[in-house]
């Protein structure tokens, strides 16, 4: 296998063995042609296996037509609102990389916190079909996906909610059962329902009402069971809302009394359904609390409920895998799918199938929507994906290379009709695939050439292989760690696993050290904003940010802004006052400050009150919980209680450069789309006082041309001044407006517009004459273009494939970049000019140019100056580079060989030579040798080089080739210990370093090891 995989990775020949099938790109060209010829690309009702296979009911049941029944039956019949799948990234959420269940986009609800402006406030009956991952955390089925016939990486999650007591445990049971026996004709005996049975030490009863609920349904009494917390008690996290949970298991036999395998991990009994009925709160301090109120949230996987309407048990034979599994066929020279597991399935062949065909639905769906693979979080997680199919593909299946790209087609076609964005993103998917498999390869080759050279350089035979090269190998090459074992083990080497072990063990540390982000402020748990709710405290008004102007001067002035101490929040949770020292969260009638929200952060400055006018509360940050804007305060320096009245102080100066970055950030936006088209989409952003940060799609790096085409059109938008218009209108007739940007968030209903250039109104009217910036937007905006002053991107760069990162600064900050363009220009102008009047005439001289180039390298890498302009000077630094390095080699060479005329004098038919030489480079020491041994082949040369101010030596030595008595490698090691030091190479040449006092005894030494084995050959000096 590992063969087979660094072929793949090697370059192609036009003297291969097998010539592979012609599989088709979608842009209808072949990418291989060869003695087969097939369309790779098979639509799932063509598929030879798909044959339609009735459910109980005698009715045909296509995956299609199961998730439409499942949400038309709540929607139509019980008045759901049909609400559809978030993406796959978790919105707002850092304690999950990727979205692993149905209620994740509905947490704000079940939390309390959501927008009540927003359409989410109002659900109170939803449907949807989620889409899932379970690969991290404690959902992780990643190296379970094709071992056996029911593990994914990515499903499809159906389910129906009750928010806020709407419907509770009869009515969520009752609807499931009717749902599964008439709609689906499931028999009510393959079904077998759970209930939580209580806990005694956390001081929980047994779920008797939703026992006796399935009983009065007619669910027979033995098919009723009870089980413990592990199976029938469900929580969100560590805290959150939680609750009992019954589920309802199917048995695929039939026939039998199969209440005993319920929860038994037998494969014939699966749990389909799984109903939660949220009535408690989990505190900090493990506490539960009853809900203010309840909600039910219900989940039943696509994939399981489609195996058992179409009569499979396997769910890799449903129509939702199968014609994956075809198409993989048709490439892969191992034969076809026989659907076996475990021993029966030799060489792993149908596990690889199922891995190809899981992985490729899994990586469709992340890609459109907008994970890549990358080297963290969910973009690594997804780069592990790929390679690992990739590498089935390539090992097992023996699929040409870019088959698992024109998988995608035909996952559009089983998906793409609940998630429309798989068609319109197959072709930038199909391309991120194929460029990473082709970095995967390339990091195969790498990989096994840092291995060797790592072999090569061991000085103990039998010595561990260095953990931390592995490790490197690993986590940035993404070099599979098995294979890393495997070549090893093909060389008679062993990985030191214990620091393996460590290693793994400290990124893990460092890795939710990073994510457990500092938050030392107050929040408002469920039952806090419960609270406030049923005390009638109003939500925040906080239109007063917007409430600003311009003087005749033409600078901001913002409204001075009064308020009232409605609630404070502090550790102890809703208290009526606060003492001096006290950390704390406010919650006032109204605000001028600007909470963090739709990327853009929080306004800073800092609150008085009346009757303590010269006590400052800082303030720290400013979030958004359920309506209600809390202020967090530092430690207060004096008492604060309820019903205080505040003047509220806001850091203008930082407010401005915000709202000046944030309007830059739509208009960089527009001249995106205007110069690389109108599907250019945002993956996010981000607004301080110091930086604005864009991410979009985009096939590769912006060319210097198309940054300066890019800056010159902002530039003109910020000379001609134009007004910026804001208007606050319904979501519906937004969603009129043409050509209209919006992003994945939940936003207020009413939303706010901000449309560059054009009044809000005519845009409603119609289609201006021009294109302009027109986007929904929450964060405060200059009143006219002309304030930013200036705009510089600053950083550019692909932060994985198909995404751009864009960095850009604006006024002020802009000019200072500019200028220290301008400086850079002028050092870089002064280096080429004396490297182009004449050739270094000395070593020295020629280092010195080369090491002043590397400087000005890295200054220009680290300078924040125009993007496209360091760009020019990146590419003339590495000429003066090349340069530099080309006259080093020709000054050392002529040095070398005059070294070399010298040592042959002194040294007459030895057959070895062993000296000193003055060099103080370990290049210069070898191309020394590299003379030696041209001019007498046949002798055995070593070298020292001794610097005398350190008292290192380097040393580097070349044996004949073919009957030596020793090996350069060996001789360089013994050596090199020898002088406390380390050496590597290879039979014929090496190099290594040491220390010592007196070079001649070092020089002896060397020459008596090379006399003896030239003595004894076969026997260890």
């Amino acid at each position: 296998m590992l063969v087979r995989l660094l072929a793949a990775a090697g370059p192609r020949t036009s003297g291969s063995v097998w010539t592979p099938p012609t599989v088709w790109t979608r842009r209808g060209a072949p990418l291989w042609r060869g003695r087969r010829s097939c369309q790779h690309h098979v639509p799932p009702q063509s598929c030879s296996s798909q044959k339609r296979v009735p459910g109980f009911s005698g009715e045909v049941w296509g995956s299609q037509r199961v998730r439409r029944t499942f949400i038309e039956f709540y929607r139509q019949e019980h008045q759901h609102t049909f609400v559809p799948s978030s993406p796959v990234r978790p919105r707002g959420d850092p304690s999950l990389l990727f979205v692993n269940a149905g209620m994740n986009q509905f947490k704000p609800l079940l939390l309390g916190t959501a927008d009540p402006r927003s359409e989410m406030a109002g659900y109170r009956r939803v449907v949807n079909s989620q889409k899932c991952m379970r690969v991290g955390g404690k959902h992780n089925d990643l190296d379970d996906v094709g071992r056996d016939v029911y593990h994914h990486t990515f499903f499809e999650m159906l389910g129906n909610w009750s928010f806020n007591g709407h419907y509770f445990k009869e009515e969520a049971c009752s609807m499931a059962w009717r749902l599964l026996t008439e709609r689906y004709g499931i028999p009510p005996d393959r079904l077998y329902v759970s209930y939580f049975r209580g806990d005694v030490a956390a001081g929980l009863p047994a779920d008797e009402e939703t026992r006796h609920i399935w009983l009065d349904i007619g669910v027979p009494l033995e098919h009723v069971l009870p089980f413990g917390p592990k199976e029938n008690f469900w929580e969100m996290g560590d805290t959150g809302p939680c609750g009992p949970c019954t589920e309802i298991h199917f048995d695929h036999v039939g026939g039998r009394n199969a209440a005993s395998l319920v929860n038994a991990d037998d494969p014939d009994v699966v749990e389909i359904w799984n109903l939660v009925f949220m009535q408690y709160n989990r505190e900090a301090e493990q506490l539960l609390r009853p809900l203010p109120r309840y909600s039910v949230d219900t989940g039943m996987g696509l994939e399981r409920l489609a195996t058992i309407l179409q009569g499979r048990r396997s769910n890799y034979d449903t129509d939702l895998f199968a014609p994956l599994i075809d198409a993989m066929g048709q490439v892969s020279r191992v034969g076809g799918y026989q659907g076996r597991t475990g021993a029966s399935d030799q060489g792993r062949v149908d596990m690889a199938y199922r891995v190809v065909a899981d992985h490729a639905r899994t990586l469709s769906v992340c890609i459109a929507d907008g994970v890549y693979p990358g080297m963290s979080g969910p973009g690594l997680v997804l780069r592990r994906i790929l390679r690992r199919a990739v590498r089935f593909c390539a090992e097992v299946l023996q699929a040409p290379q870019g088959s698992l790209a024109s998988l995608v087609p035909t996952v559009a076609d089983i998906l793409g009709d609940a998630y429309p964005e798989l068609h319109r993103e197959k072709h930038r998917i199909m391309d991120v695939i194929d460029d990473n498999e082709v970095q995967f390869l390339s990091a195969l080759q790498q990989g096994r050439r840092v291995i060797d050279s790592t072999l090569n350089k061991k000085q103990t035979p039998g010595s561990f292989f260095p953990a931390p090269v592995a490790w490197s190998l690993f986590r940035n090459l993404g070099f599979p760690l098995d294979l890393v074992h495997l070549m090893l083990e093909e060389r008679g080497a062993t990985l030191d696993q214990e620091e393996m072990d460590r290693l793994a063990e400290r990124e893990k540390r460092l890795s939710q050290s990073r994510d457990r982000a500092e938050d030392t402020g107050v929040k408002l748990d469920v039952h806090s904003l419960a609270l406030l709710q049923n005390q009638g405290v109003p939500h925040t008004d906080d239109s007063p940010k917007y409430h600003y102007s311009l003087d005749a001067m033409g600078r901001y002035v913002f409204a001075p802004c009064t308020a009232t101490v409605l609630a404070l929040c502090s550790g102890r949770g809703l208290v009526e006052e606060v003492t001096e020292g006290e950390r704390c969260g406010l919650i006032l009638d109204r605000t001028i400050f600007y909470s963090e929200q739709g990327g853009q952060t929080h306004d800073q400055g800092y609150l008085t009150a009346d009757a303590l006018p010269d006590a400052l509360f800082a303030v720290e940050s400013v979030d958004q919980a359920g309506g209600y804007v809390v202020h967090q305060v530092m430690p207060a320096v004096a008492p604060l209680r309820t019903g205080d009245r505040l003047l509220l102080h806001l850091d203008q100066a930082q407010r401005v450069s915000c709202m000046a970055k944030h309007t830059a950030t739509h208009l960089l936006n527009l001249g995106l789309r205007q110069l690389l088209g109108q599907r250019l989409e945002q993956r996010g952003s981000s607004v301080t006082a110091d930086r604005l940060r864009f991410d979009c799609t985009a096939k590769g790096s912006l060319s210097v041309s198309l940054l300066q085409d890019l800056e010159r059109s902002i530039q003109n938008i910020i000379r001609s001044n134009l007004p910026v218009y804001t208007l606050e209108i319904p979501m519906e007739q937004a969603r009129t407006i043409p050509g209209l940007r919006t992003v994945d968030q939940v936003y207020p209903d009413p939303v706010r517009v901000v449309s560059v250039g054009v009044k809000v109104q005519e845009l409603l009217a119609g289609q201006p004459d021009r294109q302009t910036s027109v986007e929904l937007c929450c964060g405060t905006h200059l009143l006219s273009t002309g304030a930013i002053e200036d705009l510089v991107i600053v950083s550019e760069r692909q932060i994985v494939n198909g995404i751009s990162r864009i960095v850009a600064v604006t006024g002020q900050q802009a000019r200072q970049a500019r200028e220290a363009g301008v400086a850079l220009s002028q050092d870089v102008e002064s280096l080429s000019a004396r490297v182009s009047d004449s050739a270094p005439s000395c070593i020295h001289s020629a280092h010195s140019l080369a090491k002043e180039a590397g400087l000005l390298t890295d200054a220009v890498d680290s300078t924040s100056a125009p993007q496209w302009l360091k760009r020019e000077l990146q590419t003339q630094l590495k000429s003066l580079q090349r340069r530099c390095n080309t006259a080093i080699r020709k000054l050392e060479n002529k040095e070398a060989a005059d070294k070399a005329q010298l040592l042959l004098q002194k040294h007459r038919d030895k057959g070895v030579l062993v000296d000193c030489v003055d060099a103080d480079s370990i290049s210069m020491v070898m191309k020394t040798v590299n003379q030696l041994s041209d001019r007498v082949p046949g002798w055995l040369v070593m070298l020292l080089a001794h610097q005398r101010h350190s008292g290192k030596v380097l040393c580097a030595c070349q044996v004949p080739k073919g009957g030596a008595p020793l090996s350069a490698r060996d001789w360089a090691l013994a050596v090199c210990h020898h002088l406390g030091g380390s050496a590597g190479g290879s039979t014929l040449v090496a190099k290594g370093t040491g220390t010592c006092d007196d070079i001649t005894e070092a020089l002896r030494w060397a020459e008596q090891y090379a006399q003896n084995c030239r003595l004894t050959p076969n026997l260890p000096p």
